[in-house]
């Protein structure tokens, strides 16, 4: 499978306590044309920062400090600022956490699509508001032609999460960046959205990153796995191998709290601790606070990938020196009957 999206080193830095801390840390990784990659970590790994940086919509004082993102070859960050917003929509688009406060609250939801269609192709108002009608069809929104004229507080969650992902699509994009698509829903319309969202991926064939800390999801959704863990990626695996056999301890605690993983009626196991501050980011392996594996040489400098499988890397001193011994396998579950 050739990358339509390749990330080599991305660095994103905000200001803090006198110095410039990276908040997403050399990020290597790379997306296949027509593949779902999900990128999947505990709030305050970077995971929302990591998308902010793809579009090259990094929040001031925050900034790209390093890295290099190439989309077909392009290289995006060395564009302007205005050949970037022609890349935005066409190349690459996204759906945001919250639909409520990325939609106008006082422009019809109709309009807000129309504006994005005509910002991407010239064609006159009426064509645009066609294909919105369109759009909105396609998205399963019902009474697409009336829905149009309403405004966002006249919807449900469910119809303005469909009303962004037909914006999104407004400009047929190659990748679809979908940041918690289902954030603040109720488990039915998680299910019709999640839905949605594959059968456009099979229709279209674009590619999707799936930003998400919801595992079930990326059971439904994702080929492939990245596990990113306080500004770093810690293991990447296609998906069945990531449940049926994940490598890094953190991976590991992540799973161990899926409920559809747990034994019945026990409680859910918990990953000690916090995620580390990023102006408190150790030297080394930035889990090894919180890990029952962790040796000296953890603490002491960032470990290095090692090959786990097909398309598995996992950087993990514990796992490296596992690989000769007996004792750490992985006792969970496997994806079945999630």
């Amino acid at each position: 499978m050739t990358a339509l999206l390749q990330v080599a080193g991305l660095t994103t830095c905000f200001p803090m306590s006198q110095k410039n801390v990276p908040i997403v840390d050399a990020l290597d990784f790379e997306v296949g044309r027509g593949e779902v990659l999900a990128l999947v970590g505990e709030s305050g790994s970077g995971k929302s920062m990591t998308a902010l940086s793809l579009m090259r919509l990094v929040p001031k004082p925050g900034r790209i400090t390093a890295g290099s993102v190439r989309l077909d070859g392009q290289e995006l960050l060395d564009l302007s600022v205005r050949s970037m917003r022609s890349v935005r929509g066409s190349g690459v688009a996204m759906i945001f956490q919250e639909p409520m406060t990325s939609l106008n609250p006082v422009i019809r939801v109709g309009e807000q699509v129309v504006e994005a269609i005509r910002l991407h192709e010239r064609v006159s108002r009426g064509a645009a508001l066609d294909r919105c009608r369109e759009l909105f069809e396609q998205v399963g929104i019902p009474d697409a032609a009336e829905r149009v004229n309403a405004y966002p507080h006249q919807l449900s969650g469910g119809l303005k999460q469909r009303v962004m992902i037909a914006m999104a699509l407004s400009a047929r994009p190659r990748l679809l960046i979908a940041d918690e698509p289902t954030t603040a829903l109720d488990v039915t319309v998680q299910a019709q959205i999640l839905r949605l969202l594959q059968e456009l991926q099979e229709e279209t064939g674009m590619s999707i990153l799936l930003i998400t800390h919801d595992l079930g999801i990326v059971n439904e959704l994702a080929d492939r796995v990245a596990v990113l863990y306080a500004g770093r990626i810690v293991e990447t695996a296609p998906r069945t191998a990531l449940f049926k056999t994940p490598k890094h301890p953190y991976t590991q605690g992540l799973l161990r709290s899926m409920p559809a993983l747990a034994p019945s009626g026990e409680r859910l196991p918990e990953i000690p601790g916090m995620v580390p501050s990023p102006s408190d980011w150790p030297l080394g392996c930035r889990f090894a606070s919180r890990c029952a594996r962790a040796m000296d040489q953890c603490s002491q400098s960032l470990p290095e990938f090692t090959d786990q499988g097909p398309r598995h890397t996992v950087a993990c001193y514990a796992v490296s020196q596992a690989d000769s011994q007996s004792g750490h396998g992985w006792a969970g579950g496997t994806p079945e009957g999630l």
